[in-house]
C-alpha cells in the first residue's frame, strides 16, 4: 500500500495537539473544501483545546487528493494523507496508528452530526472519566433526521448486536467517535476489518477487555447524497458479527493490554460477550434433530399430539441444562428453580406452536410424514427464536455488577494520560 501525506517543512512541524480529528474520503471534491472549511471555524472558535485535522483520501478518482492537500496547505492544522486502496476502517487504522495526539477522534465528511457535540465528546476522555467516547442517534436525548429505510436498517442491525454481544452501547456506526490514542494503537493490530465493520469491532474489543465507553446523544441529519450502498454494508456486517463471535467464543478477544496501559480503570466484561451466539446455535440444532427423531419414532405408538409432548418437553429440559451450564455459565443452585419455571412458560408457549402445526398438517392432507416434518419445521423454529429472545433477556437475565464512576480530577482540564 502506498501512502502518501502533504510536505511539511521541517521548522514548521508543530507541537503534538491534544485532539487529531481524523476525516476519511472518496471522491468528495466537490465537498470536501466547504465541509473542512466549516469544521476549522468551530475548532477556532468553540474548541478550547489544541486540535488538528488529518483528511485520509481513500484512492479518489476525482480531484479530492488535490483538493486536500490545497486545504493542508491554506491551514497549519490541517494535513492530508492518500492511501491507495478504500476502506473507512483502513483510513483510520492508519492516521491513528501515526497519531501524536492525546485523543484521536474521526467523524464523516458530510457534518451530519452537529459539530456542537464534539466538545462533550471529548471532555469524558479529557477528564478521565471515559476511554472511549461515541455519538448515539439512539441515546436519549439523541435528535435524529432520516429517511424510514435507513432508521430501520441502524435499528435492527444495532438490536441483533445487543442479541449476540449484549454490549452495553446502543449505537456501533455514527461516523463520530473518539478515544484515547495509546487505547487505539493497542486495539488496531487486533481489529481486522478494514472497511465499515471496523467500529463496531474495535468497540466490541473495547468493551469486552473492559474498558469505559461513553455514549452522547447527538443532532444528526441524515445526508440524502450518502454514497453508502445500504445492502452492501449490511451484509458485510453480518458477516463481520459471524466472524467476531467466533472469535469471542474461542477467547480470542481476551486482550493482554495492562502492561502497556496501566492505571487505566477496567469494567468487568459484558454477559454473553458473543460466545453465547456459538453456544446457543449449537444447542439449538442438536435439541432440534433430538426432537424430530424423538417425535418420529414416538408417533406410531402414541399418537402425534402425545408424542409432540413427550419429544418437545425431554429436548427442552436437555436444552434450558445445556444452555443453563455451558451458553450462560451458570454452576451454582442460585435462581435455578426461577430460572426453570422460566424455561417452562417459553416451553408451554413452543408446545401450542407445534400442537397447531399438527393441527394444520391434519387439515392440510391429514398429517402425512411431509406435512408434519415442513410444519413443526416452521414451528421449531419460531420457538428457538422465542428461546433465542427470551434466554438472556428473561429467562437466564442476571444484573450487570455495579460499576461506580471514576473519582472527580482535581484538574478537570488535564489530560489522564
Amino acid at each position: 500500500m502506498t501512502i502518501s501525506s502533504s510536505p511539511v517543512p521541517a521548522d514548521a512541524v508543530p507541537a503534538a495537539p491534544l485532539l487529531e480529528i481524523v476525516v476519511p474520503v472518496h471522491d468528495e471534491a466537490a465537498v470536501l473544501a466547504r465541509s473542512i472549511g466549516r469544521l476549522t471555524r468551530h475548532l477556532a472558535a468553540d474548541f478550547p483545546f489544541t486540535w488538528r485535522i488529518t483528511i485520509v483520501d481513500n484512492a479518489s478518482t476525482d480531484g479530492t487528493w488535490l483538493e486536500a492537500s490545497k486545504l493542508a496547505g491554506l491551514h497549519d492544522q490541517v494535513e492530508a494523507l492518500h492511501l491507495d486502496a478504500k476502506g473507512r476502517g483502513r483510513a483510520l487504522r492508519a492516521a491513528w496508528s501515526r497519531s501524536d495526539a492525546t485523543i484521536v477522534a474521526y467523524m464523516d465528511v458530510d457534518l451530519s452530526t452537529d459539530l456542537r457535540a464534539l466538545l462533550p465528546l471529548v471532555a469524558p476522555l479529557v477528564s478521565g472519566h471515559s476511554d472511549v467516547t461515541i455519538g448515539s442517534r439512539l441515546a436519549a436525548g439523541a435528535r435524529v433526521m432520516r429517511g424510514p429505510r435507513r432508521e430501520v436498517v441502524s435499528r435492527t442491525y444495532n438490536r441483533l448486536l445487543r442479541l449476540v454481544f449484549r454490549n452495553r452501547f446502543r449505537d456501533a456506526q455514527c461516523g463520530f467517535k473518539a478515544l484515547r490514542t495509546d487505547l487505539a494503537q493497542r486495539l488496531l493490530p487486533w481489529v481486522a476489518d478494514e472497511a465499515w465493520f471496523f467500529d463496531t469491532e474495535l468497540l466490541l474489543l473495547a468493551e469486552r477487555n473492559g474498558f469505559r465507553i461513553t455514549e452522547i446523544p447527538v443532532d444528526w441529519i441524515d445526508d440524502p447524497d450518502s454514497r453508502v450502498n445500504v445492502v452492501h454494508t449490511a451484509l458485510d456486517d453480518l458477516r463481520g458479527i459471524r466472524r467476531v463471535a467466533f472469535a469471542f467464543w474461542a477467547g480470542h478477544g481476551d486482550l493482554d493490554l495492562d502492561r502497556d496501559l496501566a492505571g487505566l480503570e477496567r469494567r468487568p466484561q459484558p454477559a454473553g460477550s458473543g460466545g453465547e451466539l456459538v453456544a446457543f446455535a449449537t444447542v439449538g440444532a442438536v435439541s432440534t434433530v433430538a426432537y424430530f427423531a424423538l417425535f418420529l419414532a414416538l408417533r406410531g405408538a402414541l399418537g402425534e399430539d402425545i408424542a409432540n409432548a413427550v419429544a418437545l418437553t425431554a429436548t427442552m429440559v436437555a436444552n434450558t441444562s445445556a444452555h443453563r451450564a455451558w451458553t450462560f455459565g451458570r454452576r451454582s443452585r442460585r435462581g435455578r428453580w426461577r430460572e426453570w419455571a422460566r424455561a417452562t412458560t417459553v416451553h408451554l408457549a413452543g408446545l401450542a406452536l407445534t400442537t397447531a402445526a399438527i393441527a394444520a398438517a391434519r387439515a392440510v392432507d391429514g398429517a402425512t410424514t411431509t406435512s408434519l416434518v415442513v410444519l413443526l419445521l416452521v414451528a421449531s423454529v419460531l420457538s428457538t427464536a422465542l428461546r433465542f429472545l427470551l434466554m438472556p433477556a428473561w429467562i437466564f437475565r442476571k444484573a450487570e455488577p455495579a460499576w461506580p464512576p471514576s473519582p472527580r480530577p482535581t484538574t478537570p482540564t488535564t489530560p489522564a494520560v
